[in-house]
C-alpha cells in the first residue's frame, strides 16, 4: 500500500489518486495527515505537499487540489520526454510536474467549465481543449503519467512487485436507426417514397421496395453480423438503442413494433444493451426516465450503460441526471470528429461533480474513435494507420480502448466500405 503525507485531504486529493493508484497502477493508496504515522509506515510512500520533510520521495504539489470551485488557471505545457506535462513543480520534486493536479484537471472536465466556443449542436469541441492545442490530444498522458509515477517508485522501492493490468477493448455499436426502410410505418414509408422520386434517387427507390417486399436485406440490418462477432469474443460488446419518441433528430423504429422489441431481447441475449438516450433527454430528465422504464421492461434488467444522442454533453446537468436515475455506466465522454482522448486517459473513471466537490457513482467510459471521425481520412490505408496508431498508444500503458461504430458502419453503403475490416482489426487487437 501506498501512505501519501499531505497537509490537507481533499475529495479532490482522494479522487485524483485512487484513478492513478488504483485504477491505472493497481495500488492501494491511503492518506495521512501525520508526520509520525508517515514516518512509521515501512512500505511504499511520499510526500504530497510545498516543501519535502526530509529525504523521501516527494512530490510538490499545486494548488489546484486544495482549492474549491473554478478559478481562472495558467497553464503552460512544455515537452516531458516522449508526452508533455503542465504545472511544473520545481527542482526539488522528484516529477518534473504535478501529475495530481494536471490529471484531476483532465479528468474533471475543469475546461468545460470554463468559457469555450460550442458547435451548432451546442457540443464542447477539440479544438477548444488544451490537449488538441498543445498536441497531446492523440496520447492517453495520464496513464502516460502514472507509469512515470510507478518508475519513480520502483526506483525507490525495489523489492515491491507492482501488479500488471491487461489491455482491454470495451466495443460500442450505437444503433440510432434499426432499419433503413423497413417498419418505418405508411406515413414515412409515403414520404421516402416521395422523397426518393422528386430527388431522382431511382436506384434508392428500387432498393426500398427491394427491401419491402422482402427480395433483399435492409441495408441497416447488419445485427447478424455483430452477433457473429460476438460469438468470437471473450469479452462484451455494448449495444446501444434510441428507444425515444419520433422528432426532428431522433427517427428509430417505434417500439410498439414487436419485431423491432424482439431485436432488443436478441441482442440482449448476447452482448450488453443499453439505451442511446433521445435528443430532448438531455435537458429532461423525465423524459430520460421513461426511456430507461421502457428499455428495463424489454430487457427485464437495471439498465446500466447510456450514451447520449450526438455525443452531446451539457456539464455537469447531463451527468447529473443519470446520477439521479442510478444509471452508473456512460459512453459519451470522447469527440466526433477528433480521434484521441477527450479526458486525457483510457482508463473508465468516475465523474466528479465540480459545483458539489464530490466523487459521483457514475462511470464514465471515455471513447477514442467515432466511426464518423476516421472518415476524413480519404483511403482505407489511412484510415487503418491512424486507428492503429491510437490502438497502439492504449496498449503501450495497458488501457482500456473504446471505440463507438454504429449498425450501419458494417452495412454495404459506399460510405462504409472497409468498416467491418476496421472494427475487426480492433478486435484483433486484444488477442
Amino acid at each position: 500500500m501506498l501512505l501519501v503525507y499531505t497537509h490537507k485531504i481533499t475529495p479532490r486529493l482522494t479522487y485524483t489518486f485512487k484513478h492513478i493508484c488504483k485504477r491505472i497502477l493497481g495500488l492501494e493508496v491511503s492518506f495521512t495527515s501525520k508526520i509520525e504515522d508517515f514516518i512509521a509506515h515501512d512500505s511504499l510512500k511520499m510526500s504530497y505537499t510545498k516543501q519535502p520533510l526530509s529525504n523521501e520521495l516527494f512530490v510538490r504539489s499545486n494548488e489546484l487540489l486544495f482549492e474549491q470551485g473554478l478559478s481562472d488557471l495558467d497553464i503552460n505545457v512544455h515537452q516531458w520526454d516522449n508526452t508533455k506535462g503542465f504545472f511544473a513543480t520545481g527542482e526539488r520534486s522528484h516529477l518534473p510536474f504535478d501529475i495530481f493536479a494536471s490529471s484531476f484537471y483532465l479528468l474533471s472536465r475543469y475546461e468545460e467549465y470554463l468559457p469555450h466556443v460550442n458547435d451548432s449542436f451546442g457540443r464542447f469541441m477539440a479544438t477548444e481543449s488544451l490537449a488538441y492545442n498543445h498536441r497531446f490530444l492523440n496520447q492517453p498522458v495520464i496513464d502516460i503519467w502514472s507509469y512515470k509515477l510507478r518508475d519513480v517508485l520502483q526506483e525507490r522501492f525495489p523489492k515491491f512487485q507492482f501488479t500488471k493490468r491487461q489491455y482491454q477493448i470495451q466495443p460500442v455499436v450505437d444503433v440510432p436507426t434499426a432499419f433503413y426502410f423497413r417498419k418505418k410505418g405508411l406515413l414515412r414509408t409515403v414520404g421516402g417514397t416521395l422523397n426518393d422520386l422528386v430527388r431522382f434517387k431511382l436506384k434508392q427507390l428500387y432498393q426500398r421496395y427491394s427491401v419491402l417486399m422482402g427480395f433483399k436485406r435492409d441495408p441497416y440490418d447488419t445485427f447478424k453480423w455483430i452477433i457473429t462477432k460476438q460469438k468470437q469474443c471473450n469479452f462484451k460488446f455494448v449495444v446501444l438503442f434510441l428507444i425515444g419518441d419520433y422528432s426532428t433528430y431522433d427517427k428509430n423504429v417505434n417500439t410498439n413494433k414487436k419485431e423491432f422489441v424482439s431485436l432488443i431481447k436478441s441482442i440482449a441475449d448476447y452482448c450488453n444493451v443499453g439505451i442511446k438516450a433521445s435528443y430532448f433527454a438531455l435537458d429532461d430528465v423525465s423524459i430520460l426516465k421513461k426511456e430507461k422504464l421502457k428499455m428495463e421492461s424489454i430487457i427485464n434488467t437495471d439498465l446500466k450503460a447510456i450514451r447520449h444522442s450526438f455525443s452531446k454533453l451539457n456539464l455537469p446537468t447531463s451527468y447529473r441526471n443519470l446520477v439521479e436515475l442510478e444509471i452508473n455506466q456512460d459512453f459519451t465522454m470522447g469527440y466526433i470528429d477528433t480521434l484521441g482522448f477527450r479526458a486525457g486517459t483510457c482508463t473508465p473513471f468516475q465523474f466528479y461533480d465540480l459545483d458539489y466537490e464530490v466523487q459521483t457513482p457514475l462511470q464514465i467510459n471515455p471513447y477514442h474513435c467515432l466511426d464518423f471521425a476516421l472518415l476524413k481520412y480519404q483511403s482505407e490505408l489511412d484510415k487503418t494507420e491512424h486507428l492503429q496508431k491510437l490502438i497502439d498508444e492504449v496498449k503501450a500503458v495497458n488501457g482500456t480502448f473504446t471505440p463507438v461504430f454504429h449498425n450501419y458502419t458494417f452495412s454495404d453503403l459506399s460510405n462504409w466500405r472497409g468498416f467491418r475490416s476496421l472494427f475487426n482489426l480492433i478486435l484483433e487487437s486484444a488477442e
